[in-house]
């Protein structure tokens, strides 16, 4: 016999999660009264944000590989942690969101902090439940953990009422082996649609793939990289792609659309005859709301949601499957039919003047000593004195298109982590928590805007109660940028509401314990940065940064 907050444990435990990320409540009780009293080997990570504790989950699956978990409490908890699970979920990261709720018995009797959770998380998860009898507990949580790992990956939810937690049964402790990591039981694309596709792709004589972060999360880097070298064919990637081929390759463009393109980038793929979609959805940011490829190229793409192939393009050839099964298997075809002749295109020799336009331009601005300081100058810094397998966690504004065109990931892998799905602020700060968790050897780097700082501060005491190494960058310019730029291109520079007061980042930050520099002088940045990035502890570099609106940003509708 066990309670059921017991089997809730011992069901993470038997998944093989290591840690969960979470926040108590009254609600919570039994479930954080089991995981102090059993032995579990769980490292539970207390949070200062319901929403934190998701956004670190996220990180650490697309890290790890493995579920990440989050948990809170009833009422607000429940509403809180929503933002995390939207995002890992519209990511396809697999995420299991576990909220304590009201006793049962007092549904309908206006408890405190009664809600409908069920149908609160219906619309934002790929599954969820809330339990309504202890025996339950179990298959539940079998099911949650089976439905966010197979398939499109993505955020599951379970509500576990207060009385179930206490009650006793005799628990089925058991899991599948294969739901705990994901992508788990991967699908295969039907060989006649193979064969169409590479007929399709053998007929183009300027190809090119544009690779989303599905392609990452099913580890297919070694296969697109072959099947390129095979084809000659530039590999762009999507903002959550970067990564899928190391950027120093000979046939990596970097990053297209609208957020992170550039002009030069662009033309790449404007001028392919065919574009090869793969573990991207298409959608108004990689294609520059459908203009770039254009409506009249020959399109394949490739995707584990069969809703996504053919959605917003009309394709010639779809291959329904995980990423690395489908480009395994149109490397085998395309090699056959080459009787293994690689192809010779001069797409290298392409793209090398490609990449020596683009840098140009960047290091033009990335050496100026031109104050507030330039963004470009900070991407430089960091590119300098990172080791080559560091993660950068990137916040929306400043941060993502400058990282997503101008920082060089040469690894292949996920050493780029945004939030594109949604966007929201706040994301960096906790979501570094989760990658030092998720990748404990490598170093972090959270870089942020002002404005995001301000959603997440109060993490920066979880990160000095675990001693976690990372280095936090804030762009301080004082506004909520992102908007104050589409005010300036769309709105006659009409202001409003998007202006605050400048923190001190330095100060507040040693306040929490954290080893902090404030940098105005552009001369001071390369010093201040290989400071924080050799300390063995958590730092924070305060950046008197050039405003967005006044910037060079890689973003297209900006860009004139």
């Amino acid at each position: 016999m066990m309670t059921g907050a017991e089997a809730a444990v011992r069901m993470l435990q038997t998944h093989g999660v290591r840690h969960v990320f979470g926040l108590c409540g009254d609600t919570s009780l039994p479930f954080y009264d089991a995981l102090a009293r059993l032995d579990h080997g769980i490292d539970h990570i207390l949070t200062r944000d319901e929403r934190s504790a998701a956004y670190m989950a996220d990180a650490y699956a697309r890290l790890s590989g493995r579920i990440g978990v989050c948990e809170g409490p009833s009422g607000g908890g429940a509403t809180y942690i929503l933002p995390g699970v939207i995002e890992a979920n519209e990511s396809s990261i697999a995420m299991v969101s576990i909220t304590s709720d009201v006793p049962v018995t007092a549904r309908g009797r206006y408890p405190l902090t009664e809600l409908d959770q069920k149908a609160l998380f219906r619309p934002l998860t790929k599954w969820n439940t809330v339990v309504d009898h202890v025996g339950q507990i179990p298959h539940v949580f079998r099911t949650a953990f089976r439905a966010a790992t197979t398939g499109r990956p993505g955020a599951t939810h379970i509500g576990l009422p207060y009385d179930v937690q206490k009650h006793a049964f005799d628990a089925d402790i058991w899991a599948q082996a294969e739901h705990g990591q994901f992508p788990a039981f991967r699908t295969g694309p039907s060989p006649d649609l193979v064969a169409a596709a590479a007929e399709m792709i053998l007929a183009a004589k300027r190809p090119v793939f544009v690779c989303g972060g599905g392609a990452i999360i099913s580890g297919a880097m070694a296969e697109l990289a072959a099947l390129a070298q095979l084809l000659d064919a530039p590999v762009a990637s999507t903002v959550s792609g970067h990564g899928v081929i190391p950027d120093d390759h000979s046939l990596a463009v970097g990053v297209v659309g609208a957020n992170g393109g550039v002009d030069e980038t662009r033309d790449v793929v404007a001028s392919a005859d065919t574009v090869i979609f793969v573990g991207c959805r298409a959608g108004s940011t990689t294609t520059e709301h459908g203009e770039v490829p254009g409506r009249d190229v020959p399109i394949v793409h490739i995707d584990i949601d069969p809703m996504v192939v053919g959605a917003n393009y009309k394709v010639e050839a779809g291959l329904v499957g995980d990423a690395r099964l489908c480009l395994s298997a149109l490397l085998a075809e395309i090699a056959r039919r080459l009787e293994n002749m690689p192809r010779s295109t001069g797409a290298a020799e392409r793209l090398a003047a490609v990449r020596q336009a683009k840098r140009a331009g960047f290091e033009r601005l990335a050496g100026s000593t031109d104050r507030p300081i330039r963004p470009e100058r900070v991407v430089a810094a960091l590119q300098a004195a990172l080791p080559r397998d560091a993660v950068i966690v990137a916040d929306p504004g400043t941060p993502c298109p400058y990282f997503s065109s101008y920082y060089d990931f040469n690894t292949a892998g996920r050493r780029f982590i945004t939030n594109r799905a949604h966007g929201a602020l706040g994301f960096s700060l906790p979501a570094s928590i989760g990658a030092s968790y998720g990748a404990p050897n490598a170093k972090v780097v959270a870089v942020m805007g002002d404005g995001s700082f301000g959603f997440a501060v109060g993490e920066l005491e979880t990160i000095v109660r675990k001693q976690l190494p990372i280095t936090l960058i804030v762009f301080s310019n004082a506004s909520y940028g992102w908007i104050k730029a589409s005010q300036k291109s769309g709105y006659g520079e009409r202001y409003f509401s998007v202006d605050f007061n400048r923190s001190n980042h330095a100060r507040i930050a040693e306040a929490f314990g954290v080893k902090a520099w404030t940098v105005a002088d552009p001369n001071d940045l390369d010093a201040a940065v290989r400071a924080a990035v050799a300390h063995d502890g958590p730092t924070l570099i305060d950046v008197i940064s050039q405003p967005l609106e006044e910037s060079a940003v890689p973003v297209s509708r900006w860009m004139g």
